[in-house]
């Protein structure tokens, strides 16, 4: 299982958003880490809820929409 950091693009497995890509931008504790998606808001999410694939993006900042943008190029 890929590792869970800053940059992983993930699956949400749960929810209402289930089955939509995120990448995580945060790791706020052990079991929680903040994600944001092309549909997914900018949120806290628990690591309960993602599968993590093998890519990885580059989060430089703290721009929402800059993230977005490189995260539809990643999956494009």
């Amino acid at each position: 299982m890929p590792a869970i950091e800053v940059g992983r693009i993930c699956v949400k497995i749960a929810g209402r958003e289930a089955g939509e890509k995120c990448v995580i931008v945060e790791i706020i504790d052990d079991n929680y880490v903040e994600v944001v998606g092309s549909t997914i808001k900018n949120r806290k999410c628990n690591l309960k809820h993602l599968e993590p694939v093998d890519q990885t993006i580059e989060v430089k900042s703290d721009d929402v929409e800059a993230i977005k943008k490189e995260l539809a190029a990643a999956i494009a």
